[in-house]
């Protein structure tokens, strides 16, 4: 029997016991952690649900570690992780997209690169079956470790971005958030932007350096779950940075001066001929650890994070009309990711919008949620929470959530209290701590 039919039989198998209580039974499931002798830190679920393995890798190799003048590089190097793999140390062949993509199809398995702000993470998906699970840890190792970086195909894909880029640059959206980030964050990484300049400025040279500097074993964050034993799981773990370069020792990353909080409300009113205006009104936020984040989450759900039952919603679009769908938010991240009150509007009524959630933002940070609208997101949350847990792809997020931001091993377990323990105090006295109405951004691209 080939690879490709086993992989198909497990598969089927494996959806057939989908119905069988996933996310109640993993709620519960304890976390496992240690450290390898390379100093890259495993967090394991291990359940026998389904006879699937998901992996994620992460590492402090994110946009905000981009220099200024080559923005885009994270981003682009991982995209770039998937065109190929150089010929193996261990004699194996050079491999180019085509055979990358050829070879995880006949193993039934996937595997994916991507960089956000504050991490790069590589994802591996595949069946626990031992004839499988080898072979796709061997492939998914030699991505992680011996990417090929090739110069034809980096020149192809720096035109197709720049063809990207010239026509977002013609979209209301992309210049409202734009002009948002460069007002929150100023000069600090989070605001940085990808450009034809910036992009110019990256080759595949900048790759290779930004791999040996920031891609070592010792900085790796590896979450597990699925249908392996810790054996197993440190077994994986180890294949899967063995291509990387070992270090001797793992100095402490440079550090990044912290997300300037605002001193001065800023205005930008930017023309653009467009059906709607789009606007943003926010600031920083907080970081991700702050002890402030459950009171923040409920919070939010109020005040614009709950849809159609939030008091933006109420006020501005039920009660007048000013828009079809508002919204806020916070973005944690590990520094001050920004709070943000976004919507669309006629440009004629653009002014009246924005006077209107200011006020609305206004009145919440100074006087909370009711007790009746606590309750109602209490309810929401909480009963909505089983949900984030239903699947090994669900659950693997939440453990390399917990992982990357160090949090408590017991998180998931203790969440559903420490939601129920927030008091309507509790958010009033944490929405006055993190957000000032009267220093905030407000950014309208739309209108004369």
């Amino acid at each position: 029997m080939t690879l490709k039919k086993l992989a198909l039989r497990a598969v089927f198998a494996g959806t057939a016991v989908l119905g069988l209580g996933l996310g109640t039974a993993q709620a519960a499931l304890p976390i496992q952690h240690w450290t390898l002798a390379n100093g890259a830190k495993i967090y394991l679920v291990a359940t026998n649900a389904l006879p699937i393995v998901d992996v994620q890798v992460d590492f402090d190799a994110g946009s905000r570690r981009d220099p200024a003048p080559q923005a885009g590089l994270a981003s682009v190097t991982s995209a770039m992780v998937e065109k190929g793999v150089r010929a193996g140390k261990n004699g194996e062949p050079a491999l180019d997209q085509n055979a990358l993509g050829e070879a995880w199809a006949d193993l039934g398995a996937s595997f994916d690169v991507s960089a956000g702000t504050d991490r790069m993470s590589y994802s591996l998906r595949t069946l626990s079956d031992p004839a499988l699970l080898g072979k796709a840890v061997a492939l998914a190792s030699r991505e992680i470790g011996e990417p090929s970086f090739p110069d034809d195909v980096w020149l192809r894909e720096r035109e197709r971005i720049n063809a990207s880029i010239k026509e977002s640059n013609t979209k209301p959206a992309t210049i409202a958030g734009r002009a948002f980030a460069q007002a929150v964050y100023g000069v600090h990484p989070y605001g940085q932007e990808v450009t034809e300049e910036t992009l110019a400025r990256i080759d595949t040279a900048a790759m290779r350096q930004r791999y040996q500097q920031l891609i070592v074993p010792c900085r790796a964050k590896l979450s597990i779950v699925g249908a392996v034993t810790r054996a197993e799981a440190e077994s994986v773990a180890t294949t899967l940075l063995s291509r990387l370069p070992a270090t001797d020792s793992c100095a402490p990353l440079p550090a990044i001066a912290p997300v300037a909080a605002l001193t001065a409300p800023k205005d930008e009113r930017i023309p653009f001929d467009s059906a709607q205006a789009h606007v943003f009104i926010g600031q920083p936020g907080y970081p991700r650890k702050d002890p402030d984040h459950f009171a923040l989450t409920l919070g939010n759900y109020v005040l614009g994070g709950g849809g159609f039952v939030s008091r933006l919603t109420n006020e501005v679009r039920e009660k007048r009309g000013l828009t079809y769908s508002i919204y806020s938010g916070f973005a944690p991240g590990l520094d001050a990711g920004a709070f943000r009150v976004g919507f669309q509007t006629r440009p004629d009524q653009a002014e009246e919008a924005v006077k209107m959630s200011r006020e609305v933002l206004a009145k919440f940070v100074a006087e909370g949620p009711t007790e009746s609208e606590l309750k109602a997101a209490k309810d929401n949350l909480i009963g909505g929470f089983p949900l984030l847990l239903d699947s090994n792809r669900k659950l693997i997020g939440n453990v390399a959530n917990i992982a990357w931001h160090d949090l408590p091993l017991d998180y998931l377990d203790t969440w559903t209290t420490r939601m129920n323990a927030v008091t309507a105090a509790d958010i009033k006295a944490a929405f006055a701590r993190k957000l000032q109405p009267a220093r905030m951004v407000t950014v309208v691209v739309g209108g004369k």
